[in-house]
């Protein structure tokens, strides 16, 4: 019987692979567009294409089932108008959209999607999910890949290394690691830098057990100054990405506006994800789903940061803490059950982990000692003390205190690592 179902298997990817074939070209379309608004209203607009040398994602999981993301895209084939490519993703923008300033003036934001390049005539719509967590077009384009507009010279062109490689990149989570605030003296902490990363994602579960299913590559590309700006202490640094910490004047949340910078340094190695690694020792780092993740080195919480935010950035979950000072106005509508898969809202909980819990496990369940190591329905989570409720007392998406993450966190993360390479 096994047997059989191999070969059914076999056959499966050989017909997506000659689906991947048939519509697209192995090199990358990346799109740029500008995101403009205020906390009620956005607007699209196109900036330009760029060709990108590599394709660094699946050959056969083309069409995102999943759905995560304050945001979706979908590409069609003109001439069948056949769905060929989707995906979710989250944004600067979208966060923004929930601060302070966003309830004072408008604001524009450079993003960005990539896709194969696509062989023939394709339309790439644009949809961003309202308040009742619905999926409304916004945006569409038409693409003509033989446009000799779609740019092809490249910039911020510099070397890459293989940190680890298992194989071809159609099939594994490819990575890519970007520094920020290192100098061409110190390129060579870098590549140390680099090589604890891989150290530090690796000693975590799920991770361990699927290290053969990763690639990690990084960029030689120094910065002329070391560090990131703090705005508070007024201090500005040159750095190749232009990270600052204070974003949504939030101490630790160090992020940054600079799209094509990161995109344009990315582009120099195949990547499913885009990791930062900011040469600072000052705590902070940030993470924005299917756009990129982000951490110090120099912290001693160094690789527990960088698997938190790793969690954000390719496994979609949310934060499961509620008393941190966050920038954020009403983050999550408490009527509509939330896109993370680590967080619910009882709305629709038989979409989540429900089918996880033992038989007499209460609903919320209660934060007493004898439930501690237990999978429940904990309230306070998604920066809300009330109303959002997260599946255990404490996971890596909460604290640091422990080293794991939760089970549900854990099945996430996983499905997310086969979706890449499987």
């Amino acid at each position: 019987m096994r047997h059989w179902f191999l070969i059914l298997i076999l056959f499966l990817s050989i017909g997506s692979y000659a689906q991947f074939n048939k519509y697209f070209q192995d090199k990358t379309l990346r799109l740029d567009y500008y995101h403009t608004g205020n906390d009620k209203e956005e607007v699209y607009s196109y900036d330009e294409m760029i060709i990108e040398p590599y394709w660094g994602g699946s050959k056969t999981n083309l069409i995102d089932t999943l759905e995560y993301g304050k945001y979706y895209f979908k590409v069609y084939d003109e001439k069948s108008n056949e769905l060929i490519y989707s995906r979710g993703y989250s944004t600067l923008f979208g966060e923004w959209q929930t601060s302070d300033e966003a309830r004072e003036t408008w604001r524009t934001v450079s993003e960005s999607v990539v896709f194969p390049f696509p062989k023939d005539f394709t339309r790439v719509e644009f949809y961003s999910r309202n308040r009742g967590g619905e999926f409304e077009k916004k945006f569409e384009y038409r693409i003509n890949p033989f446009d000799y507009f779609i740019k092809r010279d490249k910039s911020l062109v510099y070397p890459s290394f293989d940190v680890i490689v298992n194989g071809d990149p159609a099939n594994k989570v490819d990575i890519v690691i970007l520094p920020e605030g290192y100098t061409a003296e110190e390129m060579g902490k870098f590549i140390d830098d680099c090589t604890k990363f891989k150290e530090g994602l690796f000693s975590f579960a799920p991770f361990t057990e699927n290290r053969d299913k990763f690639n990690i590559r990084a960029i030689l590309a120094p910065s002329e100054e070391s560090g990131a700006d703090i705005p508070e202490k007024i201090t500005w640094k040159s750095t190749i990405l232009n990270t600052s910490f204070y974003t949504f004047n939030s101490e630790r949340y160090l992020m940054t506006y600079d799209n094509k910078s990161v995109r344009s340094l990315a582009a120099n190695a195949p990547y499913d994800q885009i990791y930062i690694l900011v040469n600072t020792k000052k705590y902070g780092g940030g993470a924005i789903y299917n756009l990129y993740s982000l951490s110090v080195t120099k912290n001693g919480f160094s690789a527990k940061i960088i698997v938190h935010e790793f969690g954000h950035g390719f496994a979609g979950l949310g934060d499961e803490y509620y008393n941190s000072e966050t920038g954020y106005n009403e983050f999550y509508n408490l009527e509509v059950e939330p896109w993370e898969p680590n967080l619910t809202t009882l709305v629709d909980f038989d979409s989540k982990w429900k089918h996880m819990l033992k038989k007499r496990t209460p609903i919320p369940t209660p934060n007493k000692e004898k439930y501690y190591k237990k999978i429940g329905v904990f309230e306070g989570g998604g920066y809300e003390a009330k109303g959002v409720y997260r599946p255990m007392i404490d996971c890596m998406m909460k604290t640091f205190d422990g080293n794991v993450f939760c089970p549900v966190c854990s099945k996430a993360i996983q499905n997310m690592i086969d979706f890449y390479a499987e």
